[in-house]
């Protein structure tokens, strides 16, 4: 690694150990993604050579690519670690799905809804997650240590100072922590520290013929035979990766040849578009922001 790099893990690990120092119970929110492996990584480091002193969090909406779940039940087979799912069974019951609802009140029941339910239900204080400053406007709002009044209530106008690498971590009786130690990493700074520790991540992040729909201008991944074709679509392979994961309805792929690490670096310092352009929860229905103020993370 080089000096920015050193830098970057040295200040996510010592946030990472702040979080555990200042808080009675942590969880780190495990999306599978780049992100999360990335930080998993600097979770291990921060308190080796003892077990992590807190478990994953992942909220399972039934909806991930497959390679994901898979990945997934891998490493807690392989590391051991404590992995808690959360899922709105509620919502699954009476059919909640990406087809039939429209990407922000499935969001909001999918995601937001257990999310809010397991933080609960387990009596979490801290909430620790991957996102990262760049990714996306309302992230570039949040504080390293960012408040969540009572109800999980996030409001940009109250997020607290954080001076000189200060935090302020008291929390009225309701109120809870999100903690974001790769806030100041950019998309690139991930993929280089990967390739620096030789972090395993999803293969869906290297290009490989894929079948796809072409919707709305993105191309969607047919992951599984739920998925709903409109008439006139056809299914097409086509040499394809991801910059992002979630649920594979909602989640574009783009055209690459990259199909290994140094490749995708080349390719990001070549690129002038967001890595979560093919997040199509960011741009139907409401904001990002609006989301996060109801307690997406």
């Amino acid at each position: 690694m080089d000096a920015h790099l050193k830098a970057l893990e040295a200040e996510a690990i010592g946030i990472l150990r702040e979080a555990r120092a200042r808080f009675q119970r942590p969880v780190l929110l495990y999306s599978i993604g780049k992100d999360s492996s990335a930080l998993l990584h600097l979770a291990r480091k921060a308190f080796a050579p003892t077990r992590l002193p807190f478990p994953l969090l992942h909220v399972d909406t039934t909806w991930k690519f497959r390679e994901m779940i898979a990945f997934r039940d891998a490493l807690v087979a392989r590391e051991g670690v404590d992995l808690i799912k959360a899922t709105n069974a509620a919502a699954l019951s009476e059919g909640m799905n990406p087809f039939d609802y429209d990407a922000s009140t499935y969001t909001a029941a999918m995601k937001t809804v257990p999310l809010r339910q397991a933080i609960d239900a387990h009596g979490f204080d801290v909430a620790i997650g991957g996102a990262r400053r760049d990714e996306e406007r309302s992230r570039a709002k949040e504080r390293i240590f960012s408040l969540r009044e009572p109800g999980h209530v996030w409001d940009p106008r109250n997020q607290r100072p954080e001076f000189f690498g200060l935090y302020n971590t008291l929390l009225e009786p309701g109120a809870t922590m999100r903690c974001f130690p790769l806030s100041n990493w950019t998309e690139l700074d991930v993929w280089r520290y990967i390739e620096a520790e030789q972090i395993p991540v999803v293969p869906l992040y290297f290009a490989k013929e894929r079948p796809v729909v072409r919707r709305n201008g993105q191309m969607i991944m047919v992951d599984d035979e739920r998925f709903r074709l409109l008439p006139g679509e056809t299914v097409e392979m086509v040499r394809v990766r991801f910059r992002t994961l979630g649920c594979y309805p909602l989640t574009a792929a783009i055209e690459s040849d990259a199909a290994s690490i140094p490749d995708i670096i080349r390719e990001l310092l070549a690129t002038k578009h967001s890595e979560r352009v093919g997040r199509i929860i960011d741009h139907v229905g409401s904001s990002m922001e609006d989301k996060k103020r109801e307690g997406y993370f």
